[in-house]
């Protein structure tokens, strides 16, 4: 094989294993930012009941601007329960960001804010 092809061959396998490990492609819609987050952050564990609403706002790289911010909260379950799902959720945040966007994405929201909210649902109230 000549080197050219040896590149391409080693570029396409490159491309099957990312594939393969699920590194998602740069968000290009906020639909496809929702989806990657909600994909990342997967879903929380705590005390049936429990809602966190989360603010915050990204740079045009897809990294954190400033500081989240709780603008909601309603915890059911014990303090311990409580301080578990808050900490996921925390973990959550510094697991998925800097999250993979576009330039043109990152133009349209960068300094914007976007809420993400995690609820737990209890077994009464599944539908």
């Amino acid at each position: 094989m000549r080197i050219g092809q040896l590149s391409a061959l080693a570029a396409l396998l490159g491309l099957a294993l990312g594939a393969s490990q699920g590194v998602a492609a740069p968000a290009n819609t906020l639909q496809d930012l929702f989806a990657n987050l909600k994909r990342c952050m997967g879903p929380q564990s705590g005390p049936p009941g429990s809602q966190l609403t989360v603010v915050f706002s990204l740079r045009r790289d897809g990294s954190l601007l400033g500081t989240p911010r709780i603008s909601f909260s309603k915890f059911g379950g014990d303090v311990e329960g409580q301080r578990k799902f808050t900490a996921g959720v925390a973990a959550a945040f510094d697991r998925c960001l800097p999250i993979a966007i576009s330039d043109g994405l990152g133009g349209a929201l960068a300094g914007r804010p976007i809420a993400l909210r995690f609820v737990i649902v209890g077994r009464d109230q599944e539908s």
